[in-house]
């Protein structure tokens, strides 16, 4: 199907160039919308369609200049085009440090007409694209912000509930939909439960479960990947289902994965925005589901899933006790709160690294990352208690950090030089003293692409589970840091691969 575009807006008092102007962009496939003077040029862009505008700096009711000016008071967004005659170059001039796009001289070419209102256009629509998506990870940034302090300030009692409730209204509030609710699985992962809506005006008891595997929400849950479905009618994996299954032809299903583990769904729908739910905005609702999952990690029954799924077998681990202990769901929570409490990457690492630190009483606490052509691993964040800082970098050749690089398994050793394995060049901080260490790998898709180096108090050492905490967790984070990192720098491939699909 294909994408309407915006309309162009002509504006002239002649009638022959009026007319002209709208022959030659009709017939290169622009739609057009035509007005004679100032006043129904100004009332004409309200119209949001809008998005160019032909004016003629010769007007009979206000002057051309005033016009522009007008317009990007009114609408700065949209891209004009000034027309004038040969003895106008001073009042072109003008306008273009007003804001026009672009000017054109009578007699105007046919070509150089379209092209002219082709690049505004194309201009037009990728400056909206880009707001959009900012404009969305703005209220993604507020709406995060405003839940962390909803569940701070709830009393104990109701912190659950005002957890969940929070999460699809937020999720509403950035997508614009108006219903959404939130499915968890239950300790078997064998059904997702509704367990908080959004617009649905029925008694969350009514609410069927869905098997996981099966349905939309199923099928996301155990792919794992945001689903977007543009038309529920005319795509193949939903055909048959019959009316009224879904209220919206357009929908998306998040998968919510906490500590590594799947333990939900985010089902939207009803957008008032007619993209907001499209394969388009897949980082933005990736970005969405990872903020959500690590609020989650606070919700009891999360935890109790976790648990039941062994969830924080770290591979390289073996013999590890079944239950959680209380040091190591606390580090868990801790390091969860500190990720969805920030978004920037920065403070996201700086905050979780600083939770590792106080609670293993641990200086410095480091996260490295390969480099692009992992010849080295450089150090992304660290927190260093005042103590002291780690090394800038690091070889993958050599020491704890290249064992785990090398194996994908972490390294543990209360007494370090006792270890054959250690290398004091490497496997110390920057002032060179011997301390217990944990080295984590830090994976992303089961690849490794960084390490955490934790440096104990003297006759300290942290549990295997911890570093199993450790190592979802910060894959997590490291996760939402790329994923944030690359949304941004995306943004104009988004525009410009929509403008490649319209042509």
């Amino acid at each position: 199907m294909t994408e309407a575009r915006n309309r162009v807006l002509i504006v002239d008092d002649e009638v022959f160039f009026l007319e002209a102007i709208d022959e030659i962009l009709v017939s290169a496939g622009f739609e057009t919308l035509k007005v004679e003077d100032g006043e129904s040029a100004l009332d004409a862009v309200t119209d949001p369609t809008v998005g160019v505008v032909v004016l003629d700096v010769r007007l009979p009711d206000m002057d051309g200049i005033q016009v522009l000016a007008s317009i990007r008071e009114m609408r700065p967004e949209l891209s004009v085009i000034m027309l004038s005659a040969s003895t106008d170059q001073e009042i072109v001039l003008e306008a273009l440090r007003l804001g026009a796009c672009d000017y054109l001289a009578k007699p105007l070419h046919d070509e150089e007409l379209s092209l002219a209102v082709g690049r505004a256009l194309d201009a037009f629509e990728a400056n909206s694209e880009r707001r959009r998506l900012r404009g969305r990870i703005d209220r993604l940034v507020t709406g995060m912000d405003r839940l962390s302090q909803l569940v701070r300030l709830a009393a104990p009692e109701e912190r659950v509930a005002v957890l969940r409730q929070g999460v699809v209204d937020a999720a509403s509030v950035v997508f614009q939909a108006s219903r959404v609710s939130l499915m968890l699985a239950d300790a078997g992962a064998e059904w997702l439960s509704v367990v908080a809506t959004r617009g649905i005006e029925v008694d969350l008891e009514t609410l069927s479960s869905r098997k996981i595997g099966e349905g939309a929400s199923g099928i996301c849950f155990q792919e794992g990947n945001v689903l977007c479905v543009a038309d529920v009618e005319e795509d193949p994996r939903f055909s048959g289902r019959g009316p009224g299954e879904y209220e919206s032809g357009s929908f998306a299903i998040v998968p919510l994965v906490c500590l590594g583990v799947p333990v939900g769904v985010l089902c939207l729908t009803e957008s008032a925005d007619p993209e907001g739910l499209s394969i388009q905005e897949g980082n933005v609702l990736r970005l969405l589901g990872m903020q959500v999952s690590e609020f989650l990690a606070a919700d009891p029954e999360i935890d109790s899933l976790l648990q039941a799924a062994s969830v924080m077998s770290a591979e390289g681990i073996s013999g590890v006790e079944d239950l959680v202990s209380d040091v190591d769901a606390e580090l868990a929570r801790a390091v969860c709160e500190a990720i969805a409490a920030e978004v920037e990457p920065e403070r996201v690492l700086g905050r979780s690294l600083e939770a590792v630190a106080k609670l293993l009483s641990a200086a410095p606490v480091s996260l490295f990352l390969l480099s692009n052509d992992r010849a080295s691993l450089e150090l992304e964040a660290e927190a260093d208690g005042g103590v002291v800082g780690d090394r800038a970098t690091l070889p993958v050749d050599r020491g704890w950090a290249g064992l785990v690089v090398a194996t994908g398994q972490l390294v543990a050793t209360e007494d370090a030089a006792a270890d054959d394995r250690f290398d004091a060049d490497v496997d110390t901080p920057s002032d060179g003293f011997v301390r217990p260490c944990l080295c984590v790998p830090i994976k992303l898709r089961g690849k490794v692409v960084g390490v955490l180096r934790v440096f104990l108090e003297e006759g300290r050492c942290a549990s295997p589970r911890s570093a199993e905490v450790l190592c979802a967790a910060f894959s997590a984070a490291v996760r939402n840091t790329f994923l944030y990192r690359s949304l941004l720098e995306s943004i104009e491939e988004v525009a410009d691969a929509r403008r490649q699909a319209r042509s």
